[in-house]
């Protein structure tokens, strides 16, 4: 939907169980809805990008900074991007879901974690299928394309660091 005179923005929630649900159906497969970047850069933050929709089901069609995917040729920088999709998590301030950097022991399931190589370069995206206390590398499990997980642990991925994004909600205009 796009922002007319009598649109308002309102809090519609993020549905963690639809997100993770989602990340476990299609963690070893491709839902033909979405073109496979596998071949062409990696799947990771495509997959990811559809989990999030999965459990706000809004895009965000801005131009300049939106998260939306139309077709294979047709979508947001963030829809696929590792990078990209940060910004947009941590800066949304419009339609779609958006976030907060947080630490992994505060982390949920439906929570997106990025890996970070030696270099500082973000490489990967993931999102958290599973949590077990106490909240550390060893007891989250997470699911991902490229390289295809469903609940591996995260302390079996070789990183150097990582930044973890608590999934604060999603918003979506209505016409009032």
């Amino acid at each position: 939907m796009h922002k007319g005179d009598d649109d308002m923005l309102i809090e519609i929630g993020y549905d963690r169980r639809a997100a993770v649900r989602y990340a476990l159906d299609w963690a070893f497969a491709r839902n033909p809805r979405f073109y496979d970047f596998e071949d062409i850069g990696g799947d990771c933050t495509n997959y990811i990008s559809q989990c999030l929709y999965a459990g706000c089901g809004v895009m965000n069609y801005s131009q300049e900074n939106g998260w939306y995917y139309i077709n294979s040729d047709n979508r947001s920088p963030s829809w696929t991007g590792v990078n990209f999709l940060r910004e947009f998590l941590l800066s949304n301030l419009g339609e779609g879901v958006y976030a907060e950097v947080s630490p992994l022991s505060e982390l949920r399931r439906g929570d997106i974690i990025q890996l970070i190589n030696e270099e500082g370069r973000f490489y990967h995206t993931v999102i958290v299928s599973a949590i077990f206390s106490p909240a550390e590398p060893r007891n989250i499990f997470v699911c991902a394309h490229s390289n295809d997980a469903r609940n591996r642990r995260l302390s079996t991925y070789n990183y150097a660091d990582t930044m973890g994004f608590h999934i604060l909600g999603a918003r979506k205009y209505f016409n009032v």
